[in-house]
């Protein structure tokens, strides 16, 4: 193997070995995603529906899609 090569294996696994012996010291504890991310997720998917249940019933959008019915054809010019 080069040099460089095995110098670059090295390098990697020291620094593999190096955050697995500092994740395996470190005290866990629950940071505020842990804490709250469920009520915030829950929370932004209330939202999200209220917000666009509002939209598509009270605003009277027009959600017409088809034209059959209000396009009509113009008279032929000669």
């Amino acid at each position: 193997m080069f040099p460089v090569a095995r110098a670059a294996l090295n390098l990697t696994a020291r620094g593999i070995r190096q955050t697995a012996v500092r994740q395996a010291h470190r005290k866990h504890e629950p940071d505020f995603h842990d804490k709250h991310g469920n009520l915030v997720l829950i929370g932004g998917a209330v939202v999200f529906t209220a917000v666009w249940g509002y939209v598509l019933t009270q605003l009277g959008i027009e959600w017409g899609l088809s034209p059959v019915g209000r396009v009509t054809p113009k008279e032929w010019r000669q």
